[in-house]
C-alpha cells in the first residue's frame, strides 16, 4: 500500500525558504490557528498535482512565490515536492517548480512534459481532473447542495465520461438531422403515392355520384309520403279518443263535486267533536294539577307525621331504657341500706362478745394496794419524764389517725368516681351510637334531598325549555299557517302533483341511489325574477325525472308502462351529450347565462345535476327585456339563444316564442314547492306541539318531587338539630365530665400515694418516741418490774393494752366501712333523683309528640280525603274523555270511510285526466309532427302533390317540443288540416300496413335505407374532370422523391453508427462508476453511522442514460424516516456528504486523501463516528490527511502537524510535528484488553 511520505516546500505562498511538511504517518492530522497557513498545504498538493492557477486562489503562477501577494517575492521561483513510496517502499518524488508565469514538472530530477507527469500520477492511483484525493475546504456542504444534475457532472468528472460528452452532442445532432431528412422525405413519398391513387379514383367516383343522388331524392319523397299518411291516420284516430275521455271526466268531476260536499259536512262533524274532547282533555290536565298538589300536601303531612311518630317512639323507648335503670339503682339503693343495718348488728354482736370475754376471763398478775398505789406513782412520774415525748407521740397518733380517715374517705371517693366514668362512658357510648346513627341518617337525608333537587332541576329545565319552545313553535306555526293562507293552487293541479309525487316515490324506493328527482324538485333559479326565463328554457324538462344511468332509466319506463302511469320524461346523466359552455358569452354585456341563475339544491349530486342543467339550458342567454334579447340573438355575428324575463324565447332559428298563460302557470311550481316545504314544515310543528304538550303532564311529578324534597328537608333539620345538640352539648359535656373525673381520679391517687408515704414516715416516727419512752419507763420501773416479776411493764399493761386497741381497731373500720356505705348510698340516691328528673322531662316530651301526632293525623285524614274526592273527580272526567274519544272515533272512521270514497273518485278523475292530458298531448305532438314533416317538405322542395291547398300556405315557424301551446301554434295546425294530400304516388305496400310495429318497423327501413344513402354521400367527393393530366404530373414527382428518400436513408443508417460507438463509450465508463459508487455508498454510510439500519440510496433520474439525467441521492438516518436532502440536519447531511465522497474514492482510490475541515458540522458524536471510520480506513485502505480545528477530532490521530505563523517583514509558516503513536487512545487500551482476556480464555 503506497503512501506519501513528505511534501518539500520552497518560496510557496506563505511557506518561506525550504520547509518540509512530514514526515506523514497513516492517520494524520494539520491543525494550527485561522490564518496560519493550513490551507496553504491543500494549495501546495494541489499544485503538485497539476491544478491550474485558477484552483489555487490566485489569478497568475508567479503569485504563488512567497511574498508576492504584497508585492516583495523573495525570490523568480517557488517549487513543490512529493515525496511518495510504494509498496516496496520505492520513493518517488513528484516535483512543479514556477518559473515567471509558467511551470516546470520533474519525476525524480527529471524533466518531463505535463501528459507524462499526469500520467504518471495516474499510475499511482492520482487523477488530477476528477480531484480523486484532495477535499477542499466548504466541499462537503457544496457536495451536500448539490442538485442532481450538478451530481451527475461530478460523477461524469469521475468516471472521465465527460471526455465523450462534446462528441456525444455532435454525433446526436447529426443523427437527429438525418432522421428528420428521411422522415420528410418518407412523408412526401407517401402523400405522393396517396395523391396518386385519390386521382385514379375520382373517375369512378364521380359515376357513382349521380346515381346515388337521384335514389335519395325518391327515397326521401317516398319516406316523406308514408310519415304524413299514417301521421293523418293517428290524430284521427287521438281525435276520437280524446272526445270520449272528456265526457267521462266530467261526468267523475260531477261526483267529485257532491262528495266533497259531504266530507266537508263530516269534517265539521269531527271538529266539535274534537274541541269537546279537547276541552275535556283541559279539565283533566287541571285536575291532575290540583290533584298533584294535594297529593304533595298528603306526602309532606305524611312525612311530618311519621317523623313525629318516630320521636315519640324514640322517646318512649329511652323513657323504658330510664325506667329499668332507675328500678336498678333504686333496688341497689335498697340493698345498700340493708347492707348497713347488717354492719351495725355485727357490730353490736361483736361489742357484746368482747365484753363477755372480758368478763369471763380473769388476771394472770394481780397488784395489791400498795403495789398499784406504787404503780400510779411511778407510772405519773414516768409520764412526767415522758411528757413531751408522750404528748409528741400522741399528737402523730391522732395525725395517724386522721390520715387513716382521709385515706379511708378518699378511697371510698375513688371507688365512687370509677363507677361514675363507668356510667358516664355507658352513657357516652349510648350518645355517640345515637350520633353515629343520626349522622348516617342525615346523610341518607341529604342525598335523597340531592337526588330530589337534581330531579326537581332538571324537570324544572326540561318545562322551561318546553314552554320556551311551545312559544316558539306557535310563533313559528302562525307564520307559516298564514305563509299557506296566502298561497292560492289550483286544487285539481295539487291531486296531479300528488300523482306524480306518489310515482316518484315509487321509482325512488325501488331505485334509492340512481333516481334523484325532477329537475324542477333540484334546482331553482336564484332569484324569483328569473323563474318566467328558467321555465320557458327548461320546456318539456321542467319535469323530467333524472336519473343516474340509461339503463335506469329504461327499467324505470318499463315500470312505467306496467302500471300504465302517465309517461315521463327522464334525464340519464351517463347517457346525455352535453356540449361545452361558451365562456364568452358570459362577458355579453346586458345579459347573463342561464346555467349561472339557476342553483342546484341538492348538494351530494350537485356536480352531476350541473351537467343535466348545462345540458337543458345549453348556452342560452336571459336578458332583462325583450329588447335586449332581440339584440343579444340577432344582431351579432353569431346567433345566440336567449330569453328574457317574461319568457320570451329567441331562437338561432329566428323562431320567436312565448308569452303564453300556460307559461306562468308552469313558473307557479316554484311557488309550489315553496308550498309544499311549508306544509311540511307545519306537520313538522303540529308534531313537536302535542310532543311538548305532553311534556306538560311532567308538572305533576314536578309537584310531587318538590314535596317530598320538602318532606325531606324538614327531617333533616330536625336530624340535623338532634345531631347538633349531642355533639355540641351532650357529648361534650359527658366527655368533659368522665375528663374531670378522670383528673379527680388522679388526684386522689395521687394523695392517697402522699397519705401512705405520710403515714409511714410518722409511724416510724412513732415507733421512734415510743421506743425512747419505753427506754425511759423501763428506767423508772425497773425496781417494781423485778419485784412483781416481769420483765418491763408493758408485759403487764400488755394484756389489757392488746384488748383495747383490737377493740380501736374493729371499731375503726366499722366506722370507715359505715361512711363508705352511707356516702356511696348518698351518691345513688342523687343520681336516682336526676334520673327521675330526666324520666319526668320525657314524659312531658311524650306528652307534646303525641299531642302533635294527633293534630298530624288530623291533617293527614283531612288531606287523604281531599286526595280520595279529587281522584274520584278525575276518575270520572276520564270517564267522560273516553266515552267522547269513542265519539270522536265514529265520527274519525265515518269521515274516513266518506275520504276514502272521494279519494277513490278523484283518483278516477285523476286518472281520466291524466288520460285526456295524455290524449291531448299526443294529438298536439302528431300535429306538431305533421306540422314538421309538411315544413321539410316545403324547404327540401319535394314533389308532393296536393289535391287542396299550397305548400306556400305551410308557416315556416320551426316548432318543437319546448314550445307552448299559443294561440298561434294552434291557428297554423288549423290551417294545415286544410291540405289535402295526394297519396296515389305512395307504395301500395305501405298503405296497406294497419299494425303500428309494421309501419314502424317499414319507417325504419326506409330510414336506414336514406341514411346509407345520405352517409355515402356525404363520404362521396364531387368527380374531378382533370385527373388524367393530373396523374402524369404525380408519376414524375413520385420518381424524385423516392430517390430523395433512398440517399437520406443510407445518411441517417451511418450516423446512427457513429452515435451509437459514442454513446457506447460513454455509457460504460459513466455505469461502470455509478453502479461502483451506488453499491459501496450504503455500506460505507452504514460504517460511518455504526448502525446497521441507515441507508443511502443512489437513483438515476434516466434509466436509459444515466448522464442525460440527474442522480438523486438519498440518506435515511439511524432511527428517522425516509427525509429528502435537503430535510436532514446539518450534521446529517455532512456525514451523508461523506459517505459519498468515501465511495467516489474507492472507484478511482487514490493511496493517500487529504481532507480540509470537513468536520465544520459536525457535533461531537458525528465527529466520533467519522474519525474512527477514518482510523478503520487508514489501517486498511489508504493513507489519510485531515486538516482540521476540533480536539475531539485531530486528538485520535495517528500524527499531528502543527502549522503556526511567524512575522518577519511579512508572515510566514512553521511547522511542528507529533507523534501520538506512543499515546494510544483510550478505546484501543479496551479493545487490546479485551483481545487478551480472549486469548487467555482460548
Amino acid at each position: 500500500m503506497g503512501y506519501l511520505k513528505q511534501i518539500d516546500l520552497e518560496n510557496f505562498k506563505s511557506w518561506r525558504g525550504k520547509q518540509v511538511v512530514g514526515p506523514f504517518m497513516r492517520f494524520n492530522c494539520i491543525i494550527g490557528t485561522n490564518g496560519s497557513g493550513k490551507s496553504n498545504v491543500m494549495d501546495a498538493l494541489s499544485f503538485a498535482m497539476g491544478e491550474r492557477a485558477a484552483s489555487l486562489r490566485v489569478k497568475h503562477l508567479r503569485d504563488l512565490i512567497h511574498g508576492a501577494h504584497i508585492g516583495q517575492p523573495v525570490g523568480n521561483t517557488a517549487r513543490v515536492a512529493l515525496r511518495y513510496c510504494d509498496d516496496k517502499d520505492q520513493e518517488t518524488v513528484f516535483c512543479r517548480s514556477v518559473v515567471g508565469d509558467s511551470s516546470e514538472y520533474c519525476i525524480n530530477g527529471t524533466h518531463v512534459t505535463l501528459a507524462k507527469y499526469m500520467e504518471e500520477l495516474q499510475k499511482i492511483g492520482i487523477v488530477t481532473k476528477a480531484r480523486n484525493c484532495l477535499v477542499f475546504q466548504g466541499a462537503v456542504e457544496s457536495i451536500a447542495l448539490k442538485d442532481p444534475k450538478e451530481r451527475t457532472k461530478m460523477f461524469e468528472l469521475i468516471s472521465q465520461s465527460r471526455e465523450y460528452a462534446a462528441e456525444y452532442d455532435k454525433k446526436k445532432e447529426a443523427l437527429l438531422k438525418a432522421k428528420e431528412d428521411t422522415q420528410f422525405h418518407f412523408n412526401k413519398k407517401k402523400s405522393t403515392i396517396v395523391e396518386r391513387k385519390q386521382v385514379s379514383q375520382e373517375k369512378e367516383e364521380a359515376q357513382k355520384y349521380q346515381a346515388l343522388v337521384d335514389e335519395l331524392h325518391q327515397n326521401r319523397l317516398q319516406l316523406s309520403l308514408a310519415e304524413l299518411y299514417h301521421n293523418e291516420k293517428g290524430i284521427s284516430a287521438l281525435s276520437d279518443t280524446l272526445r270520449e275521455k272528456q265526457q267521462a271526466a266530467a261526468a267523475e268531476n260531477s261526483k267529485l263535486m257532491n262528495g266533497e260536499q259531504t266530507v266537508k259536512a263530516s269534517k265539521k262533524e269531527h271538529g266539535r267533536l274534537s274541541r269537546e274532547q279537547q276541552h275535556i282533555e283541559k279539565e283533566i290536565r287541571a285536575q291532575e294539577h290540583i290533584q298533584s298538589q294535594c297529593r304533595s300536601q298528603y306526602i309532606k303531612a305524611k312525612v311530618n307525621a311519621s317523623h313525629h311518630m318516630k320521636k315519640a317512639e324514640e322517646c318512649c323507648d329511652a323513657l323504658r331504657k330510664n325506667q329499668k335503670l332507675i328500678a336498678i339503682k333504686e333496688k341497689e339503693l335498697a340493698e345498700g341500706r340493708q347492707e348497713i343495718a347488717e354492719l351495725e348488728r355485727i357490730w353490736r354482736n361483736y361489742e357484746k362478745q368482747v365484753q363477755e370475754k372480758g368478763g369471763s376471763r380473769g388476771r394472770d398478775i394481780e397488784l395489791d394496794e400498795d403495789q398499784l398505789e406504787r404503780y400510779k406513782e411511778l407510772k405519773g412520774l414516768a409520764w412526767k419524764q415522758g411528757a413531751v415525748l408522750s404528748q409528741q407521740a400522741e399528737k402523730l397518733h391522732w395525725e395517724v389517725r386522721a390520715d387513716y380517715e382521709k385515706m379511708a374517705f378518699d378511697q371510698r371517693r375513688r371507688k365512687e368516681v370509677e363507677a361514675a366514668i363507668r356510667n358516664n362512658q355507658t352513657q357516652l357510648e349510648d350518645l355517640t351510637s345515637r350520633a353515629e346513627k343520626l349522622d348516617e341518617y342525615t346523610k341518607n337525608c341529604s342525598l335523597s334531598l340531592e337526588q330530589y333537587h337534581e330531579q326537581e332541576e332538571s324537570l324544572s329545565a326540561e318545562l322551561q325549555r318546553g314552554r320556551q319552545r311551545t312559544e316558539e313553535v306557535k310563533k313559528e306555526l302562525g307564520q307559516v299557517l298564514e305563509e299557506l293562507g296566502n298561497a292560492r293552487l289550483d286544487g285539481q293541479e295539487s291531486r296531479r302533483q300528488l300523482q306524480r309525487k306518489e310515482l316518484l316515490e315509487k321509482l325512488r324506493r325501488l331505485y334509492p341511489e340512481t333516481v334523484y328527482g325532477r329537475l324542477s324538485d333540484l334546482c331553482s333559479p336564484i332569484h324569483k325574477k328569473y323563474q318566467l326565463a328558467v321555465t320557458k328554457v327548461f320546456g318539456r324538462f321542467m319535469n323530467a325525472i333524472v336519473v343516474a344511468s340509461e339503463k335506469v332509466a329504461r327499467d324505470c319506463i318499463s315500470f312505467i308502462k306496467a302500471e300504465r302511469i302517465e309517461p315521463e320524461t327522464f334525464l340519464p346523466i351517463d347517457f346525455l351529450d352535453v356540449s361545452p359552455l361558451n365562456e364568452r358569452l358570459r362577458e355579453v354585456p346586458g345579459a347573463k347565462m342561464v346555467v349561472d341563475v339557476v342553483q342546484v339544491n341538492a348538494a351530494h349530486v350537485a356536480a352531476q345535476l350541473r351537467k343535466v342543467v348545462q345540458f337543458v339550458c345549453g348556452n342560452t342567454l336571459v336578458c332583462e327585456t325583450i329588447k335586449e334579447a332581440r339584440s343579444v340573438a340577432f344582431d351579432r355575428q353569431d346567433r345566440i339563444k336567449t330569453v328574457s324575463l317574461d319568457g320570451t324565447l329567441f331562437t338561432k332559428t329566428g323562431v320567436i316564442s312565448g308569452g303564453s298563460s300556460d307559461l306562468r302557470t308552469k313558473a307557479r311550481c316554484w311557488d309550489a314547492k315553496a308550498m309544499m316545504r311549508l306544509k311540511e314544515q307545519k306537520d313538522q310543528l303540529t308534531a313537536e306541539l302535542h310532543d311538548l304538550m305532553r311534556l306538560r303532564r311532567k308538572e305533576s311529578d314536578l309537584n310531587q318531587i318538590i314535596a317530598q324534597a320538602q318532606g325531606a328537608k324538614t327531617r333533616l333539620k330536625y336530624s340535623k338539630n338532634e345531631l347538633e345538640n349531642l355533639r355540641k352539648k351532650n357529648i361534650p359535656k359527658c366527655c368533659a365530665e368522665i375528663s374531670r373525673m378522670e383528673s379527680e381520679l388522679a388526684n386522689l391517687d395521687s394523695e392517697i400515694q402522699m397519705q401512705q408515704e405520710s403515714v409511714e414516715a410518722k409511724d416510724a416516727e412513732m415507733r421512734q418516741i415510743r421506743d425512747q419512752i419505753d427506754q425511759m419507763e423501763d428506767l423508772v420501773f425497773s425496781d417494781f418490774c423485778a419485784e412483781i416479776g416481769v420483765n418491763s411493764i408493758r408485759e403487764y399493761e400488755q394484756e389489757d393494752l392488746k384488748q383495747q386497741t383490737e377493740i380501736d381497731k374493729k371499731r375503726l373500720e366499722f366506722e370507715s366501712q359505715c361512711v363508705h356505705l352511707n356516702a356511696q348510698l348518698e351518691y345513688e340516691q342523687n343520681q336516682v333523683e336526676q334520673q327521675k328528673k330526666k324520666l319526668h322531662k320525657m314524659e312531658e316530651t311524650i306528652d307534646k309528640e303525641e299531642i302533635i301526632l294527633a293534630e298530624q293525623r288530623k291533617d293527614e285524614e283531612k288531606l287523604l280525603a281531599a286526595v280520595e274526592e279529587g281522584q274520584n273527580k278525575l276518575l270520572e272526567l276520564k270517564n267522560q274523555l273516553l266515552s267522547k274519544k269513542s265519539q270522536v272515533a265514529a265520527a274519525k272512521a265515518e269521515l274516513d270511510q266518506k275520504t276514502q270514497s272521494v279519494q277513490e273518485i278523484n283518483k278516477e278523475l285523476v286518472k281520466l285526466q291524466r288520460e285526456v292530458m295524455s290524449a291531448e298531448t299526443a294529438l298536439e305532438q302528431k300535429r306538431l309532427v305533421r306540422h314538421n314533416l309538411l315544413l321539410a317538405c316545403k324547404i327540401q322542395s319535394l314533389p308532393i302533390t296536393l289535391l287542396s291547398g299550397n305548400l306556400n300556405e305551410i308557416s315556416e315557424v320551426q316548432l318543437d317540443t319546448e314550445s307552448e301551446s299559443t294561440s298561434a301554434t294552434m291557428d297554423i295546425y288549423e290551417r294545415e288540416a286544410q291540405l289535402v294530400i295526394d297519396y296515389s304516388g305512395l307504395e301500395a305496400e305501405l298503405t296497406n300496413l294497419q299494425a303500428e310495429e309494421e309501419v314502424e318497423a317499414y319507417m325504419e327501413k326506409l330510414k336506414e335505407s336514406l341514411s346509407s344513402i345520405e352517409r355515402v354521400l356525404h363520404r362521396t367527393t364531387a368527380p374531378n374532370l382533370k385527373a388524367l393530366e393530373k396523374m402524369r404530373e404525380v408519376k414524375d414527382k413520385l420518381q424524385g422523391v423516392k430517390e430523395a428518400f433512398d440517399a437520406s436513408t443510407r445518411t441517417a443508417r451511418k450516423c446512427s453508427q457513429e452515435f451509437e460507438q459514442v454513446k457506447t463509450k460513454r455509457f460504460q465508463l459513466f455505469s461502470q462508476c455509478f453502479e461502483h459508487v451506488s453499491v459501496v455508498i450504503d455500506q460505507i454510510y452504514k460504517r460511518i453511522c455504526r448502525n446497521s439500519s441507515a441507508q443511502a440510496i443512489l437513483s438515476a433520474e434516466n434509466s436509459e442514460e444515466l448522464y442525460l439525467g440527474g442522480i438523486n441521492y438519498n440518506c435515511v438516518a439511524p432511527g428517522k424516516r425516509f427525509m429528502s436532502m435537503d430535510n436532514l440536519s446539518g450534521g446529517e447531511k455532512a456525514i451523508a456528504a461523506l459517505a459519498l465522497i468515501f465511495a467516489i474514492h474507492s472507484f478511482r482510490p487514490a493511496p493517500f486523501f487529504i481532507l480540509d475541515e470537513v468536520d465544520a458540522a459536525l457535533d461531537n458524536t458525528n465527529i466520533g463516528k467519522v474519525t474512527s471510520f477514518l482510523r478503520e480506513e487508514s489501517r486498511e485502505n489508504m493513507q489519510i490527511i485531515v486538516i482540521s480545528l476540533k480536539e475531539e477530532f485531530f486528538s485520535k490521530s495517528d500524527a499531528l502537524l502543527g502549522v503556526y505563523s511567524d512575522f518577519d517583514e511579512c508572515m510566514f509558516s512553521r511547522m511542528l510535528t507529533l507523534d501520538l503513536q506512543p499515546y494510544p487512545l483510550v478505546e484501543e487500551d479496551i479493545e487490546r484488553q479485551a483481545d487478551k482476556e480472549n486469548t487467555g480464555l482460548v
